[in-house]
């Protein structure tokens, strides 16, 4: 989402899109962040999330202080997304009256004074992306350039954050990325054999903590269940057998969402037969007719099986 002074990017690290190509490339590494989170409730400030679930979970202690983690951080970026369809102090506005609902009055007090902290740090990561587009990765290498970013987002936050607030909010992102960042420098590193970055890698792999391990291996469990599944479907089970199969490896809540998207996809690709069959059907049948009269035609049938939005996608079949 974007605005004439003011960018909120899901991700908080600033490097990360630069790793995306990279990384793509590479066996045991994805920034993709992928979650089955369970749905809470139907999130409706903006047209373009109507349906979808709040991200992040915030709470207090027994002090009624509030506890400070990433999900509060998740929570802000979650109801951020909006701006480009609201404007900034709307967005502040309905955070704020969230964080009166979900906490006590001092836990609440705090949150709102960390958010106005936050936004200010997001201004600051705007104006450092802005000037890290001067720097060439090209003479520097890719891994200096974003070393050099990364240093600049540090020294931000440390004018807006306490080292406790720094941990409790991205301490697990910077570890995720600092060991991206060591995997980049790795592989750019032209003094190095391939079996000598072969063995730094491996390095990295074994001193890599186990919650960091398992999320670097999520990506890849969806992407196994979907093979399973597969190869399941061509051994002749069923729906029923698929759904045993997710939810033991997952959970049940999980195994139903994943079973909904199947029911959703196979729709989409049956309307899409269903209209490309038409669509050639009138190309013979209405080949005397006008060009409007085609299209006008062809926009009725679209209409019947394709909603506005979904109209947008289909050029890539046609």
């Amino acid at each position: 989402m974007k605005t004439a002074n003011l960018t909120f990017a899901g991700a908080t690290s600033l490097f990360v899109a630069v790793f995306l190509t990279f990384y793509a490339m590479q066996p045991d590494s994805q920034p993709e962040r992928i979650k089955l989170r369970p749905a809470e409730h139907s999130f409706d400030f903006v047209r373009s999330m109507e349906g979808t679930t709040s991200d992040g979970q915030i709470s207090q202690d027994n002090a009624g202080d509030l506890q400070i983690n990433a999900e509060l951080r998740l929570m802000f970026d979650y109801y951020l997304a909006a701006t480009g369809e609201k404007k900034l102090p709307e967005i502040q506005a309905e955070i704020e009256k969230m964080l009166g609902l979900k906490l006590g009055a001092k836990a609440a007090s705090q949150a709102k004074d960390l958010l106005g902290r936050y936004l200010q740090y997001k201004q600051a990561l705007f104006a450092i992306e802005s000037n890290a587009q001067n720097i060439s990765a090209d003479k520097a290498g890719m891994s200096a350039a974003v070393r050099q970013r990364w240093a600049a987002m540090q020294q931000a936050r440390s004018r807006y954050f306490s080292d406790r607030e720094n941990q409790a909010l991205f301490g697990f992102d910077d570890a995720y990325d600092s060991d991206a960042l060591a995997r980049l420098e790795i592989s750019e590193n032209t003094s190095l054999s391939p079996e000598q970055k072969l063995a730094q890698i491996k390095a990295l792999d074994d001193a890599m903590p186990a919650a960091l391990k398992e999320e670097k291996a999520a990506p890849y469990q969806v992407i196994r269940l979907e093979e399973q599944a597969q190869n399941l479907r061509a051994q002749g089970a069923s729906d029923d057998d698929i759904y045993r199969m997710r939810a033991a490896a997952t959970s049940p809540e999980a195994a139903t969402r994943l079973a909904q998207l199947d029911k959703d996809e196979a729709s989409w690709k049956s309307r899409i037969q269903q209209y490309l069959d038409q669509k050639n059907r009138m190309s013979t049948e209405m080949a005397m007719h006008t060009d409007i009269e085609k299209q006008a035609a062809l926009q009725l049938v679209r209409n019947q099986y394709f909603n506005a939005d979904e109209q947008r996608r289909l050029p890539a079949y046609e």
